[in-house]
């Protein structure tokens, strides 16, 4: 039995905001620079006057389109007691993966300011749980994780005031979520970490619309945090013993074509 090393627990919970403060910055960077790229042109256009392509599609109550994304997914991972006993494992963490997403948007609109969203959505995402032994000399243990999803997220959408053809937003909304190429009921999958094939999240983000002749661009960029534990705990299994908790964890940059 080795002893609590209490420096390598901070190390790892220091990672674990540091991640997420990166993503944040990442966020707002991206926010702005598309504010700083759009903001001339419409203080320009304002000034011209009306916002007849803004007009044409405020007469639709409910317009359809498809969404396109690149998603970057990581875990949540809490340790159980069982990781301060272990010899095996001096760091569980989880290592972020790329993946996109491709959909289909419903919107409804709810008076001048709301609108009620459903996208249903194939999501590719690739997860990584990675086991590093103690000292210098050990096997650093991966566990890839490849998933597909089908995703049914329902949003509420408010949008600000119209700008000659230019329009912020902020969303929130939950997610449910499925995996069809889940392994965690196929035999070969016995000696490896489990992950449940369903998921429940709640999400929240922000964009903008472009009002065009023939369609609505609207750039957005989203978080999506997992609400209940998603790890299939095995007591067989030393490396699902480790774990209390896992849960999932998406940053989403989507383009949203609209009409």
């Amino acid at each position: 039995m080795r002893t609590i090393n209490a420096r390598n627990m901070l190390h790892l919970h220091g990672n674990q905001i540091k991640q997420s403060l990166r993503k944040g910055l990442q966020l707002a960077f991206v926010f702005c620079c598309l504010l700083q790229w759009q903001l001339p042109t419409v203080y320009a256009q304002f000034n011209q006057g009306s916002n007849l392509n803004y007009l044409d599609f405020q007469q639709k109550n409910y317009y359809f389109g498809i969404t396109l994304g690149y998603n970057a997914s990581d875990y949540r991972i809490f340790h159980s007691k069982e990781f301060i006993r272990n010899d095996s494992f001096a760091r569980a963490e989880s290592i972020t993966g790329p993946g996109f997403n491709l959909g289909i948007v419903s919107n409804l609109k709810v008076g001048e300011y709301f609108d009620i969203r459903f996208l249903p959505t194939l999501s590719f995402t690739e997860h990584n749980i990675r086991y590093t032994p103690p000292g210098q000399g050990g096997r650093i243990v991966t566990r890839p994780i490849e998933s597909v999803l089908v995703e049914l997220p329902f949003h509420v959408r408010y949008k600000s005031a119209p700008y000659h053809d230019f329009r912020l937003f902020v969303i929130g909304g939950v997610k449910y979520s499925f995996d069809v190429a889940s392994d965690s009921r196929t035999r070969q999958a016995a000696g490896l970490v489990k992950i449940a094939p369903t998921d429940f999240q709640v999400e929240y983000g922000a964009g903008i619309q472009f009002f065009f002749p023939y369609f609505i661009f609207s750039p957005e960029i989203k978080v999506s945090q997992g609400l209940n534990n998603i790890l299939i705990f095995n007591d067989r299994l030393e490396q699902s013993t480790v774990l209390e908790k896992v849960l999932s964890r998406t940053f989403t940059l989507s383009i949203h074509f609209e009409g």
